[in-house]
């Protein structure tokens, strides 16, 4: 019987209408001409609530004494044997009167559910179990009825009973709710408007919740996988500061408010080196965000608020969260810091919040590593004190007259500088043109470019030495510098790859994102060929547009192998990026062959398990065919024997015995040859549409006449079914199931509609199988119990079983009620919307709570 439908009306707090709309429900559903009945229904002396029952069948109440007073509960067993169509009943979570067939009155309502009996309900937000506390901390007083959240949730709908606190306080101010004597009480204390207020917030968000979940079971259901502008993707710009995990905590808690949020961190690199991230906070940032559901980029990029877009718009991003500067007051005249100019540049597709934490303004914790040689306002400036510098000081030096020696000093002052500044070549300028300086305004003969005096030439070769010494030991420390911070960024990517060996992120499509991500290019594609002559296939892929014809179309080709080439577009990598792009490529060529690798074992797990189903048939031969043959055979030696003078009567009564039990094998024999070649891939069941009742009284042949009772209804859907399959499949249940039942006790054989199936229940009154072995049963030779060694081999329900998910049906055990076993077969009606013979449908959960 086919489990009733339970719907809910949810209420805010008591007056709000619950059971005056679930009264009015009846009356539709009575003039619609559906049965149905009140079970319990409690008016509290409202008057309109009171009307509403009129005209409506009222079961009788049982009546229970307890402690002197006697008390009416709903009587379960009359409502059972009324057996609505439809049962209202109200106050889902009420206590029932000790000396109940139940506790909770929830209980009693999961009886009339099982029964097939559907069920319309009324419940309180503050009657659920898991918001007790929170409707306590609210109220003040402490619910003793609850019902658990599960109970609720499992309704198949639930209607909010919506009302303003305004409205629902007139309403009690009318006496529409309680007796004039407790209006006032109740007024100024349950009733208080921000009482109302927040349980009317919680039986929205409840409602809401609730909402979603519908959302994504018919996602699921239906197989939708395009988002439907309800998912956010939030994106989180990491430092490798502290206040990284604060900011991995807020966009967490900003996905979970939108249904299927995912939160993406990202850390952005110098594509010269890495900045002042430490490489243990990153792995700890690395680790939380992936615990809370999220996951780990790491991209190179020059330009940091550039690349944060670029990565947003790219993973179509709706959120950026980004924590607030960290640089003091006095650091922003140099720029307005990355969060304003990504909040500046975002545009109007991307929200940008801005979030503050404990380390704002206290500067950065570690020295930035500047990486490059030296910075291009870094040059700029070293050009600027290097040409600038010397005709500045020219200019003091002639107003004050210091000597030759000191104007030396100072000269060589400027020209460090701007070696420090800028590096080789500002210092050199910066030396020639200091010196032709010197040598014009400083240097006997003044204001002529020669110089008389011997000794002031070597003075101005020092100072020139000394400028370009200095410059050459900045610039090598530049380059020194630089090594340091492409070696420290290329360890840190690599131990990023080899993390991810490790971690067993091995997918070929992910690998290549990464690659693309941390280079900053549009797209990269793994290239192979058979041989240098064969055309060029693509083995993976990422990003938009990659090249699919020739690696050499690409921006970048990286060969892995003689056959195989990483390419990738974009941008034309340095030299010195593509040793890291090497070990990349050497990776994706490792998860390539890992994948084809798990392919192949795939495969021979495929043949193994078509060679044991193969061994499993054979073995049934012996197994499904031994009493056909033990009578054939008995048969002929009778007929054979001198010993008996057999009349013609029981000459052709052998005959026809021998004829029947060849025709069973022969069909027997045709049935398991087809089950051998459809688990090997070389047949497909002959499917097309046939009534059960065609089918399954053929296949109560093979049991004692009597022993089962059929009730397959006429007006069944027509089922698409290979109808040998199908006959093979219920005579192996048939036969197993008058095999365990007690004598004197048939076996039912029913079939119902269900949504788009219809099932074939095999119910017997035998010891059953418990929950841990229903599973075994349908493996081959499992026989259960101490069932003797004449009673098979134990292959038939595997038989069964595989003939059913051959037809793309499902045959599962269940327990009978009151004792047994009942195996299900499920089958799809025809013309319904399934999966493709061969690959097995499992039924869906709504389907299996209305069983």
């Amino acid at each position: 019987m086919a489990r009733g439908k339970l719907r809910i009306y949810l209420g805010a707090a008591p007056g709000v209408g619950k059971t005056y709309a679930m009264l009015a429900e009846a009356h539709r559903r009575i003039e619609r001409g559906t049965d149905c009945v009140v079970a319990f229904v409690e008016h509290h002396g409202r008057p309109r609530t009171e009307v509403m029952l009129h005209g409506l069948e009222q079961v009788p109440r049982r009546r229970l004494e307890y402690r002197g007073a006697v008390f009416g509960e709903m009587d379960v067993d009359a409502v059972l044997r009324r057996a609505p169509a439809v049962a209202l009943v109200d106050e889902l979570a009420h206590t029932n009167v000790p000396g109940s067939r139940n506790a909770k009155r929830w209980q009693d309502v999961a009886e009339l559910l099982a029964a097939g009996i559907d069920v319309i309900s009324t419940v309180n937000i503050q009657h659920l179990e898991s918001l007790g506390d929170v409707v306590e901390s609210i109220t003040g007083v402490r619910q003793r009825e609850t019902v658990p959240d599960e109970v609720v949730r499992r309704a198949d709908q639930i209607e909010l009973v919506d009302m303003s606190p305004q409205a629902l306080r007139r309403r009690m101010a009318h006496g529409n709710i309680y007796q004039p004597d407790k209006v006032d009480a109740a007024l100024s204390n349950y009733f208080r408007p921000g009482n109302l207020t927040a349980l009317r917030e919680l039986a929205l968000l409840w409602v809401a919740d609730r909402v979603d979940e519908y959302l994504n079971e018919y996602r699921s259901e239906h197989r939708v996988s395009r988002i439907w502008g309800s998912r956010e993707r939030i994106v989180v710009g990491l430092t490798g500061g502290p206040e990284g995990r604060t900011l991995i905590r807020r966009a967490a808690r900003l996905a979970e408010k939108g249904a299927g949020g995912e939160v993406l961190a990202v850390y952005i690199s110098r594509s010269d080196g890495l900045t002042s991230a430490s490489p243990k906070e990153l792995a700890v940032q690395r680790t939380l965000v992936e615990d809370l559901g999220g996951t780990f980029h790491h991209v190179v990029g020059d330009d940091i608020p550039a690349a944060l877009l670029d990565f947003a718009r790219g993973v179509n991003a709706t959120q950026i969260v980004l924590g607030s500067s960290r640089r003091k007051t006095w650091q922003y005249v140099f720029g307005p810091g990355v969060g304003a100019t990504v909040a500046r540049d975002s545009g109007p597709d991307l929200d940008v919040h801005i979030v503050t934490h404990e380390e704002v303004a206290k500067g950065r914790g570690l020295p930035v590593a500047r990486g490059g040689r030296l910075g291009r306002a870094r040059i700029l400036w070293g050009w600027a004190v290097g040409l600038a510098g010397p005709a500045v000081l020219a200019v003091l030096l002639n107003a004050v007259d210091l000597g030759l020696a000191n104007d030396m000093l100072l000269f060589l002052a400027v020209t460090v500088a701007a070696a420090l500044l800028g590096g080789l070549l500002p210092a050199l300028a910066s030396a020639a043109f200091g010196s032709l300086l010197l040598n014009y305004f400083y240097t006997p003969p003044l204001h002529r470019l020669t110089i008389a005096d011997p000794k002031n030439i070597v003075a101005i070769a020092i100072f020139f030495g000394v400028g370009m010494a200095v410059a050459s030991v900045v610039d090598l420390a530049a380059r020194r510098t630089h090594q340091a911070a492409r070696l420290r960024a290329e360890s840190e990517i690599l131990s990023f790859l080899a993390g991810n060996v490790l971690r067993g992120e091995t997918g070929l499509e992910e690998l290549l994102e990464r690659v693309r991500e941390t280079f900053a290019m549009e797209s990269a594609a793994l290239l192979e060929r058979e041989s240098d002559v064969a055309p060029w296939t693509c083995a993976g892929r990422a990003g938009l547009g990659p090249p699919l014809e020739r690696p050499e179309d690409a921006d970048v080709d990286m060969p892995v192998g003689d056959h195989m080439a990483l390419a990738l577009t974009g941008r034309v990598l340095p030299a010195a990026d593509r040793r890291v792009l090497a070990a990349f490529a050497a990776q994706a060529a490792v998860v390539l062959d890992r994948r084809r690798l798990q392919e192949e074992a795939d495969q021979a797990r495929a043949l193994a398990e078509g060679n044991r189903i193969r061994t499993a048939l054979l073995a049934a031969v012996s197994h499904d065919l031994r009493t056909p043959l033990a009578g054939i055979k008995a048969a002929v030696s009778s007929l054979r024997s001198d010993d008996v003078a057999w009349s013609e009567e029981d000459q052709a009564e052998l005959l026809e015995g021998i004829e029947e039990g060849a025709d069973r094998l022969d069909h027997l024999v045709g049935n398991l040859l087809d089950m051998s070649r459809l688990q090997t891939g070389t047949v497909t069941p002959l499917i097309r549409e046939i009534d059960v009742d065609e089918v399954v009284p053929m296949a109560l042949g093979g049991v004692p006449e009597g022993s089962v009772d059929l009730e397959v209804p006429e007006t069944l859907p027509m089922v698409a079914v290979d109808p040998g399959l199908l006959e093979r499949s219920v005579a192996n249940l048939v036969e197993n199931a008058v095999k365990y039942s007690p004598r004197g006790r048939r076996v039912l054989v029913s079939a119902s509609a269900i949504a788009d199936r219809v099932e074939v229940r095999v119910v017997d009154r035998g010891p059953g199988v418990p929950d841990e072995a229903k599973d075994r049963i349908f493996e081959p030779f499992q026989r259960y119990g101490d069932a003797p060694r004449g009673a098979g081999v134990g292959l038939g329900l595997a038989v069964a079983r595989g003939f059913a998910e051959a037809m793309g049906g499902t045959l599962n055990a269940e327990d009978t009620p009151g004792g047994g076993l009942t195996m299900v077969l499920s089958l799809r009606a025809a013309g319904s919307h399934a999966e493709s013979p061969g690959t097995g449908t499992d039924i869906t959960e709504p389907e299996r709570q209305a069983l």
